[in-house]
């Protein structure tokens, strides 16, 4: 399975590096991973919401081209379906089965992400009700990504 993570922003913490870093080094057995860092559009601090609008609009189109055709499109998104490990781990199987072999997760950026992508997308999850930062949002998908594999294949996953 190739899974593509199409993220807007750089992530600066060191830390989060190292485990998203941990997580694509153990998901190598399982699945192709890329990980596309899209740059964030330059605004003013106290843009106004139109020029917010334009700047989504610009990252969900290079977000749409990074898209490979014929891929499943989940986007993460705060009002989409929330997910038990087992639910997503399910899912994963069911796409395997049906020959979806090519995914790809959108994380926007500080803004969203915008109703063009959202269209695109197959669909909206959200990883939990709480809010979190982008860079972390980043981190949990892929161990829980990494989660799903190892549940599908009935390995141990609780370490």
């Amino acid at each position: 399975m190739q899974i593509r993570i199409i993220a807007v922003g750089k992530i600066k913490e060191k830390y989060l590096q190292e485990g998203i870093f941990e997580y694509e080094k153990r998901l190598r057995p399982y699945a192709k991973v890329q990980i596309i860092e899209l740059s964030e559009e330059k605004r003013p601090l106290s843009a106004s919401p139109a020029i917010e609008a334009a700047a989504k609009e610009k990252e969900g189109e290079r977000i749409l081209s990074s898209i490979p055709e014929g891929s499943l499109v989940i986007a993460l998104d705060v009002k989409g379906q929330n997910w038990s490990s087992e639910e997503m781990a399910a899912s994963f199987h069911e796409w395997e089965l049906s020959g979806r072999n090519s995914l790809v997760f959108v994380i926007g950026g500080d803004l969203g992400i915008s109703p063009a992508v959202l269209t695109r997308s197959d669909l909206r999850l959200s990883l939990s009700r709480m809010t979190f930062t982008h860079p972390l949002a980043r981190l949990l998908l892929i161990e829980q990504v990494y989660r799903s594999f190892r549940i599908i294949r009935g390995e141990p996953y609780h370490k």
